[in-house]
């Protein structure tokens, strides 16, 4: 691989092997640089170097140099310039297109030249010899050889591109309109097969960006222009599916882009709805789905009758009546009537599938048939004044055929209004989107619904009619068609008769004996029949004698009824069990006769991968043989031609059917060798040969060098003589030239001086001047400078003092906080310890309360017991003075005031006695300065008010109250 320093040369070489014919080297070399990792940042030149690369990828047909290159100039230029991709991915369409015309203009030159070469003779003989091996025309011949293979290459570039830009969000329009060519070069030249891979291709690119969502550059649906894009591509790949007549395809189409909207939860634009219903009605009409056909055109009618505000009345009205007529042309019967239940729910299955593509949700455990069905469509007609909006015939049309009873005439009545919808239709006007319709299209459904209707009205009246006069009677098809209607009505029991081709007649009715409609008849009948005997003859109430006998009969057929309706139910059940689990078994039979399946189609794939594998190789194997035995047989030749080249030789014995490359590459080795010995031998002879004769040469040589010599230096000297005296000469004229011209200026020479210093002191009043101006406008921008840089001066030093006034001022504030907390803090100490002082003082006041609330308390024990003693006549009056000498002067106080023991005393007199007495201490006064006899304080709240006081005092007070109660309650009893 040869190693560029700048990419442009490695353009340089590529053009210099174009111009000599070898593409091959000029495309290797170009890949070569191409997929070098040395070049993995965008330059302009390699935007120059991948347009030549295509253009050789182009014109030598290698699409897989060409996938190549685009790969690695994709990662080179995807986040740096993704604009230089676009255009050479253009180019590269542009050139695959322009070739492939350019192939199909040759092939139909080259048929229009074959076909007017020779006007005398049909053919030519060497046509006639083709045509009779070949089997082809000239046309398909032309195709094949010219045609063919430049549509495989424009091929294989679409699928090139698409691969290339699949899942870039950067190359979304790109992509969309890669994937629009592409379909229209499927449509162009039918390519049905190319467009199913193309759709399957398109297909797999939206499940990859799907299935992996954490891509550095994926595309997001939800974007607007990005969901606009994508259902461009798909409604695009619907019509050409349509056009193509791919209706399997087409129907995938429309499940691509419901699945896309459903995917992004965003209904696309009406217009692209109406072609999406427009498609679906082609689709559903192919197929024979004729209930499916006729909901799409209702949605499609209610779309564009909502949204189409230019639709014309006559448009409309064509539309609301092709709505009718598709729905009259469903059958109407059931065509799963007796179908198992496994068919039953694949039919459930695909209604719902149906339903959702046409716009209509269903709920899957309801049944498909009770919500699409031609009664419900038909009733739907009616409530959204579909009908209202159709043709008169459409009116009656459907008046005949779905409400009126005539079973003789109605052919006769419906034949004219058929004649009259066969001709109605045609193209519609721009503003719809429908194109063309055509209602002749339903004539025949609509007749064989006349059929059914005429054959059901009938089958009412009469019992037996001849073959003759019903077919007279239908007058749209013959009996062999009427009997297959009427077959088909009979399987799906929609009539009841029977044909009896023996006696020519037609059976209504089924006549069996176990006829449903007999049996239900004469039970009508039988229960009618009761009515009319229970009204003429009422029954007389009579006791039973059952009843008398069994008076528990109706319990017991209560409970037997109860018992019968519970085994009836599971039955049921497990009749509905039995069939959930067949059900079951035949999904798992499916899914492990799908798993085998795939498991079959994985071994087929790998061993149809090995095969291709081991082809390949051989055919690579044979190529290399082949190409091998080419450059013998090329090295073969070649020698025979330098043997058969050379006179006299001895030309050697060359068997080449047994002769090997390397033989052959031995053999040219060693004639090469020999020659380039010879050849060296030849040159050492002629190399002395010259030798000889250069010096020969120079021998002679060098006196006719010499003469030359001494000729040449005689011929310069007079030269040079001759040009010296010629400048001497020029000299002497142009000094007395000059000489004449001073003599001639000498006289301005005054006028010069005067005009000089004049000038010259215009200059210098000027000079000095502008030198006074500009030193005024220096001392003027010096003196503002000045100013500037005073009041400069004073700002800063204003602002220096204000922020030391600041600073200062601070510190100060700072200081007296320091100092407001610390005098805080000691009248916080000092106010702590008088609470603490004062605590103990109300602690040691209460202390000394209870010591005089116990003397008292033995006082009165003891004035008690000084009572009793008086009481009593053996206590002698010596004693109580040695009593009282023994009592406290308090307690005598307390006797004495007492008048009797185990009297009550007054509170005031306890007081006034205490207060008396010369022994009490004087009462203390609180911290209000009040002296009060019982220690309280004066004001009940007043502990309360002040938020200061310590814990103690709630516990002091509580506690002096305490002691208190007593005395205000005196003396216990």
């Amino acid at each position: 691989m040869a190693s560029f320093v700048k990419p442009e040369n490695a353009l340089k070489r590529a053009e210099e092997l174009i111009n000599v014919g070898q593409k091959q080297d000029a495309l290797q070399a170009l890949h070569d640089l191409i997929t070098s990792k040395k070049y993995r940042a965008w330059q302009k030149p390699l935007e120059r170097i991948m347009f030549k690369y295509v253009e050789l990828c182009v014109d030598m047909r290698k699409g897989r140099f060409a996938k190549d290159g685009l790969i690695q100039y994709r990662i080179v230029c995807q986040q740096v310039n993704v604009t230089s991709l676009e255009e050479v991915i253009k180019h590269f369409m542009h050139l695959s297109t322009e070739k492939a015309e350019q192939a199909r203009s040759q092939a139909q030159a080259l048929e229009e030249a074959l076909d007017v070469d020779d006007l005398e003779a049909d053919k030519r003989p060497e046509d006639l010899m083709l045509s009779y091996v070949s089997g082809e025309k000239g046309k398909d011949r032309s195709d094949r050889e010219l045609v063919t293979p430049w549509f495989k290459f424009l091929w294989e570039t679409y699928r090139t591109v698409l691969e290339i830009l699949r899942n870039n969000s950067k190359l979304e329009a790109l992509y969309a309109m890669t994937a629009h060519r592409a379909f229209q070069f499927c449509k162009l030249y039918k390519r049905t097969t190319e467009f199913r891979r193309l759709c399957e291709i398109i297909r797999n690119h939206l499940a990859n960006l799907n299935k992996y969502r954490d891509q550095r550059d994926r595309p997001d649906l939800s974007a607007p222009e990005s969901l606009q894009l994508y259902l461009d591509t798909r409604f695009e790949q619907l019509k050409v599916a349509t056009e193509l007549e791919l209706w399997q395809e087409a129907f995938r189409s429309v499940e691509d882009i419901h699945g896309l909207m459903c995917m992004v939860k965003k209904t696309p634009k009406p217009s692209l709805m109406v072609v999406y219903y427009v498609k679906l009605t082609e689709i559903f009409w192919i197929s024979d789905s004729n209930l499916y056909h006729a909901y799409a055109w209702l949605k499609l009618f209610s779309l564009q009758k909502s949204f189409n505000k230019n639709l014309s009345q006559k448009d409309l009205q064509l539309i609301a009546s092709s709505v009718v007529l598709a729905a009259l042309a469903v059958p109407p019967y059931d065509s799963k009537h007796g179908a198992s239940h496994l068919e039953l729910e694949h039919e459930k299955e695909r209604s719902l599938r149906m339903a959702n593509l046409i716009g209509f949700g269903l709920d899957s455990k309801l049944e498909s048939r009770d919500v699409l069905s031609r009664e419900n469509l038909l009733s739907e007609l009616v409530s959204k004044g579909v009908l209202s909006c159709a043709t008169q015939e459409i009116k009656d049309l459907y008046h005949l055929l779905e409400h009126e009873f005539f079973p003789l005439d109605l052919a006769l009545k419906l034949q004219p209004l058929f004649t009259k919808i066969s001709k109605l239709g045609g193209k519609l006007s721009s503003a719809s989107s429908v194109p063309e319709l055509q209602l002749s299209q339903y004539v025949p459904a609509l007749e064989k619904l006349a059929t059914l209707r005429l054959l059901q009205q009938v089958s009412h009246v009469y019992q037996t009619m001849k073959i003759e006069s019903l077919s007279q009677m239908i007058p749209f098809f013959d009996f062999s068609a009427v009997e297959k209607i009427l077959v088909d009505a009979v399987k799906q029991n929609f009539i009841a008769m029977k044909v009896d081709h023996s006696r020519n007649i037609v059976l209504f009715g089924n006549l069996g004996i176990e006829s449903e409609g007999l049996r239900d008849h004469l039970t009508v009948l039988a229960e009618s029949l009761n009515k009319v005997r229970a009204m003429i003859y009422p029954p007389v109430k009579k006791t039973s004698k059952t009843g008398e006998i069994l008076p528990d009969l109706a319990d017991i057929v209560d409970k037997e009824h109860k018992r019968l309706l519970a085994r009836k139910s599971i039955i049921e059940k497990r009749k509905e069990e039995q069939e959930r689990q067949l059900l079951e078994m035949e999904r798992e039979e499916e899914s492990r006769r799908l798993k085998l399946l795939k498991i079959t189609e994985e071994a087929e794939q790998k061993r149809l991968a090995l095969e291709y594998e081991q082809r390949k190789s051989q055919r690579l194997r044979r190529e290399m043989e082949e190409r091998e035995l080419e450059e013998a047989q090329a090295l073969l030749q070649e020698a025979e031609k330098r043997v058969g080249k050379k006179k006299g030789s001895r030309k050697p014995v060359l068997d080449s059917e047994k002769l090997t490359k390397q033989t052959l590459m031995q053999l040219a080795l060693t004639e090469q060798l020999r020659e380039r010995q010879e050849m060296e031998k030849k040159l050492q002879k002629l190399s002395k040969t010259m030798d000889y004769l250069e010096r020969a040469k120079r021998e002679e040589a060098a006196t006719l060098i010499e003469a030359a010599f001494q000729q040449r230096l005689l011929e310069e000297r007079t030269i040079h003589e001759r040009d010296q005296q010629l400048e001497v000469e020029l000299s002497k004229q142009r000094h007395e030239g000059d000489l004449k011209e001073k003599n001639r200026l000498a006289r301005m020479l005054e006028s010069k001086k005067i005009f000089q210093e004049r000038v010259i002191s215009l200059r210098q009043e000027e000079f000095n001047k502008r030198r006074a101006e500009r030193e005024e406008h220096i001392r003027q921008i010096i003196q503002s400078r000045k100013a500037e840089r005073e009041a400069k001066r004073k700002k800063i030093f204003y602002v220096r003092r204000e922020e030391e006034r600041i600073r200062i001022l601070r510190e100060e504030e700072e200081a007296r906080k320091r100092e407001e907390a610390e005098r805080r803090k000691r009248e916080e100490a000092e106010r702590k310890a008088k609470l603490d002082e004062i605590a103990e003082k109300q602690r040691q006041r209460e202390r000394e309360l209870e010591e005089k609330e116990r003397l008292r308390k033995e006082m009165l024990f003891s004035g008690g017991k000084s009572g009793d003693a008086s009481a009593r006549p053996d206590v002698s009056p010596a004693s109580r003075p040695q009593e009282s000498r023994t009592a406290s002067p308090a307690a005598a106080a307390a006797a004495a005031a007492a008048p009797a023991a185990g009297k009550y005393v007054p509170r005031f007199l306890r007081e006034r006695t205490e207060s008396s007495s010369p022994n009490a201490p004087p009462p203390e006064s609180d911290r209000w300065g009040s002296s009060r006899p019982d220690n309280r304080p004066s004001q009940p709240g007043s502990w309360r008010n002040d938020d200061r006081r310590p814990a103690a005092f709630g516990s002091s007070r509580s506690s002096w109250s305490s002691s208190r109660v007593p005395a205000r309650g005196g003396p216990e009893r």
